[in-house]
């Protein structure tokens, strides 16, 4: 199954190295589930002719806002809205997610009560799963026929379903603990509170539910439609 990578945002220049850019990570996270991938450089312009160029899409995360004037959003939002109408299985992290929800009529904002960083801790019907985490906008409006999948008392829509089409996640399951640690440092010191860092790093190297979002997304991407 041929997964299209759309592609928002890059990894820090300096942690690519050793970790890779965001379609590495996804590749990496999604390896054994008989996935290929290929990427189109959206936030560059670089579209697929076609909805059809895959048998799914992802969205991947991005530092900038899904609010903000780029001109990669406008294209990347008909395209969203293009998938959706085909059926066509879609996942979206991150800015992924938050766009993929404005895309489809709900609403982003920087959220009031700030960032969320490191390990945090979510509610997957009744199961708590605990995911990398890196933001600071929400999805504070969900779009019509979008349900909860998983939320926190910060979060509150911190996954969405939306029927058989897609499928989206705020936190970063495709993002490991030496990432996020080289994120912090590279992108966190001096923008994100020093006490949200210093929790964030005393949780690194817990065990977290990564594989479970996983297969979640695999199962998704392959159930029958």
């Amino acid at each position: 199954m041929l997964i299209g990578i759309l592609q928002t945002g890059y990894a820090p220049e300096d942690l690519q190295t050793a970790s890779g850019d965001y379609p590495d990570m996804f590749a990496r996270m999604l390896a054994g589930y008989g996935f290929t991938f290929r990427t189109w450089k959206v936030v560059d312009m670089e579209f697929p002719a076609s909805v059809q160029d895959a048998e799914g899409w992802l969205i991947t995360g991005s530092r900038h806002g899904a609010y903000e004037d780029h001109a990669f959003i406008p294209p990347l939002e008909a395209f969203i809205r293009d998938i959706y109408a085909a059926h066509v299985p879609l996942v979206g992290i991150c800015f992924g997610h938050q766009i993929i929800a404005q895309a489809l009529g709900g609403r982003v904002e920087k959220f009031a009560g700030g960032w969320s960083v490191g390990p945090s801790d979510y509610d997957f019907g009744g199961d708590t799963v605990t995911l990398n985490a890196w933001h600071q906008d929400q999805v504070v409006q969900r779009p019509e026929g979008a349900e909860v999948l998983g939320s926190s008392g910060f979060c509150e829509n911190a996954a969405l379903v939306y029927d058989d089409r897609a499928l989206t996640v705020q936190a970063h399951p495709e993002f490991d603990d030496r990432f996020l640690h080289g994120l912090i440092e590279k992108r966190g010191r001096g923008t994100v509170p020093d006490a949200l860092i210093d929790r964030a790093e005393g949780r690194l190297g817990q065990p977290n539910g990564a594989g479970t979002i996983a297969a979640r997304i695999a199962d998704f991407f392959k159930q029958p439609r």
